[in-house]
């Protein structure tokens, strides 16, 4: 059972204790109110779910980030194979323990760089330990002079997902137009990674969501392809 349940109702029913005109005294006058939108009850799951995550521990998070690591990676990473991860931002997930092990393994690391407001990210070659600059939100992203590649495998941060394939980030959108953009160039495979506890029932969409191949969490790989 997902470990978020968010205060939130789609349909809300208000009763207005009024007289209603024409109708006996003492009747109750009931009016349907309208449900809220998407993004109302999006904006909502996202507070909900930050508030999760960061109560976990650092010694939750760390744990959750080598157990990801330390189970075998549920795709095949030829030699050469681009996987874009991310630098954790706040309490999400570390990815790196993974991303080393892919590297390991010969996969060619990225990351991604923000391009600017209704953009998809750039992603941008990567090697552990290679110097980083502070982009937005003091994200930390490749310099710019590392060249831009195509990953065949994104690691995809988050906020909450569901059994559906589906994620709910900052609400910038830039993770959904990203893939949207690869998967109109090559095959690409969206991985979530995630605490177990960021799994919530349905996360609310839009037709720009982007629907996650596979989630990685420190209980289980969660394979989504054909939800």
């Amino acid at each position: 059972m997902a470990g978020l349940v968010p205060a939130i109702h789609v349909f809300r029913l208000a009763k207005d204790k009024t007289w209603m005109s024409g109708t006996r005294p003492g009747m109750t006058k009931v009016k349907m109110v309208q449900p809220p939108s998407i993004e109302t009850v999006k904006a909502e799951l996202r507070v909900a779910a930050q508030v999760l995550r960061d109560a976990l521990s650092a010694e939750e998070r760390k744990a959750a980030a080598e157990a990801i690591a330390a189970r075998k990676f549920p795709l095949a990473i030829a030699p050469g194979t681009i996987v874009s991860g991310f630098m954790p931002l706040k309490s999400e997930i570390n990815p790196l323990p993974l991303l080393q092990k892919l590297a390991e393994a010969g996969a060619r690391l990225a990351l991604p760089a923000i391009a600017g407001r209704g953009k998809p990210l750039i992603m941008r070659a990567w090697e552990l330990g290679a110097p980083l600059d502070r982009g937005q939100w003091g994200i930390r992203e490749p310099k710019p002079d590392a060249p831009e590649v195509e990953p065949d495998i994104l690691l995809v941060p988050l906020l909450a997902f569901d059994r559906a394939g589906f994620r709910i980030g900052y609400g910038a959108g830039y993770y959904d137009m990203t893939i949207h953009r690869l998967r109109a160039l090559k095959p690409v495979i969206a991985v979530g990674i995630a605490f177990a506890a960021q799994e919530v029932p349905k996360i609310p969409t839009t037709p720009r969501d982007q629907r996650l191949d596979l989630v990685l969490t420190e209980r289980e790989v969660i394979d989504l392809r054909g939800a």
